[in-house]
């Protein structure tokens, strides 16, 4: 875990109070490993615990999956469903896309461009498209 300044945590904490949440001794250590190192991240609850771990975090993987529902509800993650069982927690919670690298079970922000998505259906009534998530999934190439 990189070093972080006083001002720094304090930064973290005010961030976890603005969001609504209670800044916990846990939640303020999760939330150096997702935030402190101030990039875009995308991270599986079993990555983050594992993470906590090695920097000495008592923290259980049941406490992690709660932290980072609990972050998402509130508005500092985005949850991002890649695979049956395997959910993804992006920090960028801008809208964009990823591309996901099959086999290596990563993803990658696409970069800002010209792609658009059109014609979406109508939400039912009383709904409303809250985003679209594109998920471009991608190999190497076969040889033919």
């Amino acid at each position: 875990m990189s070093e972080l300044t006083d001002q720094d945590i304090f930064q973290l904490e005010a961030r976890v109070r603005e969001a609504g949440l209670r800044p916990t001794r846990q939640r303020i250590a999760l939330a150096r490993l997702l935030f402190g190192s101030g990039e875009h991240r995308h991270v599986s609850a079993e990555e983050l615990h594992e993470q906590a771990v090695a920097a000495g975090i008592q923290v259980s993987l049941a406490t992690v999956y709660n932290t980072l529902h609990q972050f998402t509800e509130a508005g500092m993650l985005r949850i991002l469903p890649v695979e049956g069982s395997r959910t993804y927690f992006d920090t960028n919670t801008s809208e964009h896309h990823h591309f996901f690298y099959e086999g290596e079970e990563r993803l990658v922000d696409i970069p800002d461009g010209n792609m658009s998505v059109t014609n979406l259906p109508e939400p039912p009534e009383g709904m409303e498209i809250a985003h679209v998530d594109i998920l471009v999934r991608l190999r190497p190439k076969r040889r033919h």
